[in-house]
């Protein structure tokens, strides 16, 4: 195991995933960011189904950084209720996560 994670989050469009994604890179909250465009979602929300094309963000950090990555990310998030979901990182190449960790430091 290591200090690494990918946290998940869905945006409304690519502009705004991108210019999140550009603020928490900028603060060192996170190392790296993906944007996935166009990624469908099926879900329900307030008792109605739902289904929209959205932007999914994958974001590189530490579990240092998260908890002040996640309260900014939800911060400047325009939904309610944002999906922030953190997986840990078991294992990768040495040389990415210490680049990694040293590139995220909230």
């Amino acid at each position: 195991m290591t200090d690494a994670m990918v946290v998940m989050c869905t945006f409304p469009d690519e502009e705004k995933a991108r210019q999140i994604g550009t603020v928490l890179v900028e603060r060192q909250y996170a190392a790296c960011v993906n944007l996935l465009p166009s990624v469908e979602s099926i879900y329900q929300w307030q008792d109605k189904l739902c289904q929209e094309h959205e932007t999914l963000l994958l974001i590189k950090t530490t579990r240092q950084a998260f908890p002040v990555m996640s309260r900014e990310l939800a911060a400047l998030h325009p939904y309610d209720e944002p999906e922030i979901i953190a997986l840990p990182v078991a294992d990768g190449s040495a040389g990415y996560l210490d680049w990694l960790t040293g590139s995220a430091r909230g």
